[in-house]
């Protein structure tokens, strides 16, 4: 029933874990590939991974990434945390869900819906926020939402809202055939399974299908709906599955899951379920255990693969160990093992029904199978087997295996495992199912690797997730095996040697894979590298040519192709093949050079040894001193080659030394040499004897003797002497028979000595070997070692007692356990005469072999004190007093007090100090430190009372104790921690921008910048011959996407000052004019965090005169100083800049893009240089400091005046004076009118401001009162409304005849699709958000762009972005953030009464036009209402509308009947009664809010007339009474309505953008047809033609535009619409 005819073949491989067995378990090493590429993202710990069309996404906590295939973010969106509680229903209403928390959003699902035709699909995802609500996005670009519901509805609720419940899903494609009316008939669902949640809604199956598409309404994405199925059990709590993996093959879709068996052994089991694709009521549910003998079946992922050109399933399992296994054996007659036990199931009676939450084993015939393959209403389901599918272990792991994926090369499968220590494993899986493990690589060191491990389209690399990382690892790396022998020897079954192009690849890279011998497989152990086994003959003479045969293994077979032999750098020489051997002729003699690489050479020392025992066939020809290959010699006597001669060697030889190598200096010897086969020499030559010592040769003449074949040659005494003072000196000895130099046997040496080299006291002397005859002469006037011969007393028995000079270090801890140095002489021969007689202040100290040498050395172990003490060194040798050292050696109890500071972060790089006594116990190379686990780095010399060391990074945050060691005493702090925090992170720094010299103080703030002790800001600078690349290149090298790392770079650097935990002060560094500022970051420790931001744009300040003119510059008293310059205002503000005039301030004042105004002193300042009278004017910001020259106060010079001139004078100047007095008074008065003048006409201002809003408000009153009588002259049956298109060209384009909307592109033919492709680029363009706000700023900035322009240039980008509603709001939320801080900072009030963005007002169009639109399709229809007021009854028709609601109908009857009347003395709405009377005696009073208002889920809906189904279309029309009740007329003033307008408004729901961004995406779709997108794009290309050179300018500044390369995309546009190259 539950098989299909045609099963799919389905094999079945497990990996589960098992204890380690010895014949499956390979010894692998372990490395870390540095091929492997990775990437750190946020979202600790990412969850799932997907891979479509060449692109990456990842899930994990809070975050959504976009990546390329080389690890690049191209998009990263947020997902929580937002309030959320799995306690509540979404949305989230903080006062309904107490419970509520900000709450981490994991990533549950992570899925690809294929596209519709040649769309490009969706990508949908699921978090466990909102009780596990799914949403859609575009594959393109995550930030862009294409579905999302903001209210859902309980039908929606997909993955669990636990964590740490599973949930698996996979998209199916169905006919469909129960919807009519459906495009062709085809049903996108999606199969979720997820565990049991004990929280949040409890009646979710563990299996259901969720509708994607179509979704027509009343139809949602996501929903559960009742005919699409889903798996119904007893208990969802016993029936709680653990989902693994989902997958769909053929026709059926397979779920494995782990669960709890609850009725029998209570353990945990692993299933696996089958289920048809079309089948929507799950008749075709069926499940049954997996058993791999051994009892473990907790299954952690999946992967369906291929095995042997068959379908298989790849399991990974938990247990006490990870093994592979199979099937014990294939099922008979093709049937595949996992749908042939699925099918069995329902054909099969067992002796053990299933028991549980499904139904028993049923028992079923053939024909049913046959005529139901997926069941049916009269089937059982679903159904559960208790026969399990067995499989036995072939591999297994001692780390818990996480996740598989299976490849398959050249045949062969290929698994790569993951483990939880994060190591990838590869294993190839052989024919017969046996695993070998032939590589792990170290991903990510103690994370574990996630279960979604994918392989890239081109099978080359593995994409490996972890907790943080994703990581790129290549599948193989043959590439890097340079040789045959290492390629076979790697076992990589990606890998062999490809003969003939002589390289290590994969099979298919090699051309001729097919034929025999041309890819040797490296994982195949019987083959081997093409080698050349044999040459005959393995030598020739040069002087000879003869056929050389090579035996060669494993020779490929070839073609048509032929082989040549190659000797050395000669011609090639034909070869001949036969079978596996190659013949060739060896190269003629004169082709060969005088001597060829590899010939045989020999020593001068033993020119006939060399000769004769040489590899090739050389024979000596002794009389003439030649190597030849010939037979003979020209002086008759020859010695034969030992390969050809198998007697003993006949070279003439001196072999030995009769008498003793041991030569003493200073004393004459005789040295004896004995030689052999010299007979061969019959001239009249004498022997000469020659000594070679440090390069001197001593030549002493020989008496000879012969005894039979030996001779004996006694050579001439001697006194030799060396000048090198060292106990012994090699001399080589060698015997000449005239000019012919006699062969040596090979180290044949004299070694000559001297006793006195090196033997500075007596056990040193002692200690010299008993053959040199070494004494210690102690009679003499200078006690020395000589030779015993050369001793002119008696030879010293004993040595003096020893001597100490020094003893290091002079302290140590009492527990010991440090090593004590002890220097001085005699302190024996040997260790043995150390050993026990060594002790320290009293207390023994063990020597240690490896540190004693010979009298001069002693290093010995101190040992435990008990107590402290101090006293002297002794050393005792053999019977011999002991010595005593000076020094004084004291056993201390070094303390710990504190340590400064007493936190840090987890990254290190804390300096401590610790404070103590006693703390420069042992040596320094005895201390260590540790806080915790983790070492701390001692920094500076450690004094008696403090040590200063550096933290190392930790792993966690956490209170560690502080362990100091001096040696093997441990010391602590009492009751004192270091506790490690987290690593201080910065949010924001400003300013973003500082001037070259530096200085300027950059505002830095973060979180835990408290714990940092160093803070640093450094730049990263290249000189700008670095930068500097022509423009006309500049496209080749962005095509090319190259990237250079030039050794050029430098870093500068400052020191930054913390201020508080979050927030610090960094002057930025000086930087030269001359290079370019690449990359910015902060070192906090040993945190570096990269901040690209803060610039160096170029600002300068112009000379007051100029320089060559020499001229100070006059000023006069009173006045303003002004310097002038460039940009001033990018690197600095008015309070960062201080102005100085020689000794004094210059009070700044002022700052603007070009000057600075500042005020002198009232009197001229003194100069501070010397050599100049007058001051000159600086101007300082942090570190640049900026000289403007020379600045004179213009002051009269006085002169000499006679006495009745200056009486005159003063009485001139008395009535002046007063003259003044008189002004200045009547000025003051004048003054004070004015100022009283021009506060009544300020007043007078805001009270005509304040008259002209309220005349406002009444004229806006009056006209909403008189409304209904102007509604008179609309007519009709409703409101009039024009088409969409007319109404968009009225309002987009007033006054334009001919509007882009009515208008085609007015084109050639032959330049339309050239045209129109660079249109649809930039139509990509404005859907880069920086693109269009930096487009739309530069066009503002621009001065001839005029309000007419900006009001076209909405328009247009409405048109363009017709289609992009929701995208266009938010770029319209940016530039109304960026209008109010504008105004913020010079005066809000201007903002609010000018309108001078470009966006806002045609954006609103379209909502505009539908809310019209909606009202029009309510017409308004007249009703006639009898208004009662006491016994006095008055008809009055009222037009009103269907959608208005009971108070709405009341209100417009009130201004109907009190439109004379003051608004004080009409009733309220709500203290009248409104019924409508049909018939005699039918009434009903009508309200907002009763029994029959329809509720729709957590909502109710408001009654309006439409509800009550009141209508004026039948006649006669039932009347509306309004009843009025005196007594209940409540008067309220008009205060206390607007008080409560305003008060409703405050308290009524706020509206939410996800319905925004809904409705917005409902009116791009519907009136996207109306557009004419491509005339708009054609028009806004004329105002980038026009302002072209500023927005690339301004393009080119933004960091982030020069990384998404904009300025480049926009040159491409006007290249492809101009028809012409741009200049690049």
């Amino acid at each position: 029933m539950l098989a299909s005819s045609t099963p799919p073949v389905l094999l079945l491989l497990l990996l589960l874990l098992l204890p380690p067995h010895p014949s499956s378990c390979a010894d692998v090493t372990v490395t870390s590939d540095p091929l492997v590429r990775w990437g750190e993202e946020h979202g600790d710990p990412l969850s799932h991974l997907v891979l479509e069309a060449g692109h990456l996404y990842v899930g994990g906590v809070d975050h959504l990434y976009q990546l390329t295939s080389d690890l690049e973010v191209v998009s990263h969106v947020r997902t929580g945390p937002y309030l959320d509680s799995p306690d509540c229903l979404p949305p989230i209403v903080p006062q309904d869900c107490p419970s509520a928390t900000p709450t981490h959003n994991h990533n549950k699902l992570l899925l690809v819906e294929a596209g519709q035709g040649a769309g490009l699909g969706s990508l949908i995802v699921c978090g466990s926020l909102f009780q596990g609500i799914c949403d859609k996005r575009s594959l393109s670009n995550l930030s862009h939402l294409l579905y999302q519901t903001s209210n859902p509805v309980d039908t929606q609720y997909v993955a669990a809202n636990d964590p740490r419940v599973s949930t698996v899903a996979v998209v199916i494609t169905t006919e469909n055939k129960q919807e009519v009316g459906v495009a062709g008939g085809a049903l996108r669902l999606m199969l979720v399974g997820r565990g049991y949640t004990g929280r949040g809604p409890g009646d979710i199956p563990p299996v259901t299908t969720r509708r994607l598409s179509p979704v027509a309404p009343p139809r949602r994405a996501f929903a559960q709906e009742e005919e699409l199925g889903k798996l119904v059990v007893g208990s969802y709590s016993e029936y709680n599955n653990h989902f693994v993996k989902a997958v769909a093959h053929g026709d059926h879709v397979y779920f494995l899951f782990s669960r709890r068996d609850m009725w029998h052994k209570k353990e945990y089991r692993t299933y696996a379920a089958r289920l048809c694709a079309a089948d929507r009521s799950f008749y075709s549910y069926v499940e049954a255990p997996l058993l791999c003998r051994g009892g473990y079946n907790l299954a952690q992922g999946a992967w369906l693969g291929s095995h042997g050109a068959e379908p298989a399933l790849f399991v990974v399992a938990a247990g006490q160990a990870t093994p592979v296994y199979r099937r014990s054996a294939p099922a008979p007659d093709g049937m595949k093992e996992l749908d042939a036990v699925l099918r069995g199931v329902c054909v099969l009676q067992v002796p053990e029904a299933a028991q549980g939450p499904l139904n028993p084993l049923p028992l079923l015939d053939q024909d049913s199978l046959s005529e139901y393959p997926c069941g049916g209403e009269h089937t059982p389901n679903p159904i559960a087997s208790a026969v399990p599918l067995p499989a036995t272990p072939t591999f297994t792991s001692s780390t818990q295996l996480t996740a598989v994926t299976t490849a398959t090369e050249a045949g062969h499968t290929i698994a790569f495992l993951g483990d939880a220590e994060g190591r990838l494993h590869k294993v190839l899986v052989r024919s017969d199912w046996s695993g070998d493990l032939y590589g792990s690589v170290s991903v990510d060191k103690g994370s574990g690797v996630r279960a979604d491990l994918l392989l890239d389209d081109s099978q080359q690399h593995v994409f490996v997730l972890t907790n943080r990382k994703l990581s790129k690892v290549p599948v193989s790396t043959c590439e890097r095996q340079t040789d045959c022998q290492s390629c076979l020897s790697f076992r990589d079954p990606y890998c062999g040697w490809c003969v003939l192009e002589g390289r290590c690849s994969r099979k298919h890279q090699c051309q001729r894979h097919m034929q025999p011998n041309h890819w040797l497989w490296s994982f195949e152990p019987t083959n081997q590298c093409v080698t050349v086994q044999s040459v005959r003959p393995a030598n020739q003479s040069k002087d000879e040519q003869t056929q050389v045969t090579l035996s060669v293994v494993q020779l490929p077979v070839l073609e048509a192709e032929s082989l040549s032999c190659v000797f050395g750098l000669l011609p090639p020489e034909p070869a001949v093949v036969t079978a596996t051997s190659i013949t060739c002729q060896s190269p003629a003699p004169e082709l060969l050079p005088l001597m060829l690489t590899g010939s045989v050479s020999y020593s001068t020392s033993s020119q006939c040894l060399a000769c004769v025992s040489s590899v090739w066939r050389c024979n000596w020809c002794p009389l003439d001193q030649l190597c030849t290959h010939n037979h003979s010699c020209a002086n008759q006597h020859i010695i034969l080659n030992q390969r050809e001669s198998s007697s003993p060697t006949s070279c003439p030889l001196v072999f030995a030394l009769q008498s003793s190598a041991l030569v003493p200096l200073g004393l004459t010897s005789t040295v004896v040499l004995r030689g052999q086969n010299l007979d061969v020499y019959t001239d009249e030559a004498q022997y000469v004897c020659v000594v070679q010592v440090e390069g001197v040769q001593i030549n002493l003449t020989a008496a000879v003797e012969k005894t039979h074949n030996t001779h004996t040659f006694t050579c001439r005494p001697h006194q030799f002497q060396y000048a090198v003072s060292q106990l012994q000196n090699a001399a080589t000895v060698y015997l000449r028979r005239g000019e012919r130099r006699i062969d040596t046997s090979p180290g044949l040496r004299l070694q000559l000595y001297d006793c006195s080299a090196g033997q500075s006291d007596c056990s040193q002397c002692r200690a010299v070997p008993e053959e040199y005859g070494c004494v210690w002469c102690s009679g003499s006037s200078i006690p020395s070692c000589v030779y015993n011969q050369s001793c002119t007393s008696v030879p010293a028995d004993t040595c003096p007692p020893p001597q100490i000079t020094h003893v290091l270090p002079v302290s140590g801890p009492l527990e010991g356990g440090v090593l004590v140095t002890i220097t001085g002489s005699n302190l024996g021969m040997r260790y043995q005469d150390v050993v026990g007689g060594v002790t320290v202040a009293g207390v023994q100290c063990p020597p240690q072999p490896e540190g004693y040498q010979i009298s001069t050395r002693v290093v010995c172990e101190l040992q435990s004190s008990g107590k402290q003490r101090e006293g002297p060194v002794l050393v005792t040798v053999g019977t011999t007093p002991p010595g005593k050292s000076k020094q004084i050696f004291t056993f201390q109890d070094p303390q710990l007090r504190d340590l400064v500071p007493d936190r840090g972060p987890v990254s290190g790089g804390t300096r401590l100090t610790i404070r103590g006594r006693q703390l420069l116990t042992g040596q320094e190379s005895d201390l260590s430190v540790f806080l915790g686990l983790q070492p701390c780095f001692i920094l500076e010399e450690v004094t008696d009372s403090q040590l200063v060391c550096q933290t190392g990074p930790s792993n966690q945050t956490a209170d560690v104790s502080l362990r100091v060691f001096f040696g093997k005493a441990e010391r602590t702090v009492p009751n004192v921690t270091f506790r490690y925090l987290d690593d201080p992170v910065i949010t924001d720094a400003t300013p973003a921008e500082s001037f070259y010299e530096g200085g300027r103080v950059v505002l830095v703030t973060g979180r835990n910048l408290g714990v940092v002790q160093q803070p640093i800001i450094s730049v990263w600078v290249e000189p700008l011959e670095v930068q500097r690349v022509k423009r006309r290149r500049r496209l080749a090298l962005l095509t090319a996407k190259q990237l250079v790392f030039n050794s050029s770079m430098t870093t500068v650097s400052e020191r930054c000052s913390v201020l508080s935990s979050t927030q610090m002060t960094c002057p930025s560094p000086k930087v030269s004019p001359e290079v370019k500022v690449k990359g910015v970051w902060f070192q906090l420790d040993n945190v570096r965090v990269h901040y690209e931001t803060i610039k160096v744009p170029v600002s300068r300040f112009f000379p007051l005169v100029r320089p060559s003119s020499g001229v100070p510059l006059r000023f006069k008293p009173g006045a303003c100083l002004s310097p002038q310059g460039q940009d001033l205002t990018r690197a600095m503000s008015r309070q960062e800049v201080r102005a100085r005039l020689g000794d004094q301030e210059c009070e700044v004042k002022t700052l603007d893009s070009t000057h600075l105004y500042c005020e002198p002193p009232e009197r001229q300042p003194i100069s501070e240089e010397d050599g100049s009278e007058l001051p000159s004017l600086q101007v300082f910001m942090g570190n640049l400091r900026v000289d403007l020259g020379l600045v004179q106060y213009d002051s009269d010079s006085l002169s000499v005046v006679p006495l009745a001139a200056q009486v005159g004078l003063g009485a001139g100047a008395a009535v002046i004076i007063l003259s003044v007095l008189v002004v200045i008074l009547m000025y003051r008065r004048k003054s004070k009118q004015a100022l009283r003048d021009y506060k009544k006409v300020l007043l007078q201002l805001e009270t005509l401001e304040i008259n002209v809003g309220d005349q406002c408000r009444k004229e806006f009153t009056d006209l909403m009162t008189e409304m209904m009588d102007l509604s008179t002259d609309v007519g009709g049956p409703g409101l009039p409304l024009l088409d969409y298109k007319t109404y968009a060209e009225r309002v987009f384009f007033p006054g334009q005849q001919a509007a882009p909307l009515s208008r085609q592109l007015d084109l050639p033919e032959s330049r339309r699709p050239t045209v129109e492709q660079g249109l649809q680029q930039l139509g990509s363009l404005l859907n880069n958000r920086l693109f269009l706000t930096r487009f739309i700023h530069t066009l503002e900035a621009q001065q001839g762009f005029s309000q007419r322009d900006r009001g076209s240039v909405a328009s247009l980008l409405t048109m363009a972005l017709h289609d992009q509603l929701e995208y266009f709001t938010e770029v319209m939320k940016t530039l109304l953030q960026d209008l109010v801080q504008q105004y913020v900072s010079k005066n809000p009030k201007l903002m609010l009464r000018r309108y001078v963005d470009l966006v806002p007002g045609s954006w609103s169009s379209p909502p505009y036009w539908s809310l019209g639109s909606w009202l029009s399709l309510s017409p308004p229809q007249t009703l006639m209402v009898l208004v009662k007021n006491g016994v006095e009854v008055q008809p009055s028709p009222v037009k009103v509308l269907d959608a208005d609601t009971i108070t709405q109908v009341k209100d417009k009857i009130l201004d109907q009947v009190y439109r004379g009347a003051p608004f004080t003395q009409r009733p309220a709405a709500d203290s009248l009664d409104l019924e409508w009377r049909s018939g005699q005696a039918g009434h009903l009073t009508l309200s907002d809010d009763d029994v029959t208002a329809v509720v729709q889920g957590r909502w109710k809906r408001i009654n309006t007339l439409q509800h009550y189904k009141v209508s004026t279309n039948h006649s006669p029309a039932p009347p509306l009474v309004l009843l009025l009740f005196s007594s209940c007329c409540v008067c309220v003033c008009v205060c206390v309505s607007v008080c409560r307008y305003y008060s409703d408004i405050h308290s009524s729901a706020s509206g939410c953008y996800q319905e925004m961004n809904s409705t917005l995406n409902e009116l791009s779709g519907s009136f996207a047809s109306e557009m004419n997108s491509m005339v708009a794009l054609h028009e806004l290309y004329k105002y980038i033609n026009k302002y072209y050179d500023q927005i690339i300018m301004s393009l080119e500044e933004d960091s982030a535009g020069q990384k998404m390369q904009l300025a480049y995309r926009l040159q491409q546009v006007v290249a492809l619409v101009e028809n012409k190259v741009t200049d690049l």
